[in-house]
């Protein structure tokens, strides 16, 4: 069970202070204000700020395949030289496919 360390702590004097009284009506307090609340239902209708993008324009630099760049015919990314696996049937294979 987590503690939290920042709640005021009850000295002695507290703890014989609170009746039986008192502790019964704090449980049932306690156990009242348990809601069931659908999860999916709640999110349904949260809205993030920023979360709009619809009017945004990403400007991203797409550089062309380099000369010592392949396309995977497997997975379609482009990779360095260096992550060729082999050749099937003259395609290039990457290292993640293989």
């Amino acid at each position: 069970m987590a503690t939290d360390y920042d709640t005021p702590r009850k000295t002695d004097d507290d703890i014989d202070s609170d009746s039986l009284e008192e502790l019964k009506a704090r449980r049932n307090d306690k156990t009242t204000s348990t809601v069931d609340v659908d999860e999916f239902e709640a999110a349904e209708g949260l809205e993030l700020p920023g979360a709009d993008l619809s009017n945004e324009e990403l400007a991203v630099r797409v550089l062309p395949k380099q000369a010592d760049e392949f396309t995977c015919m497997s997975c379609f990314l482009v990779h360095h030289r260096s992550q060729l696996a082999r050749e099937k049937n003259g395609q290039p294979i990457c290292r993640d496919c293989d």
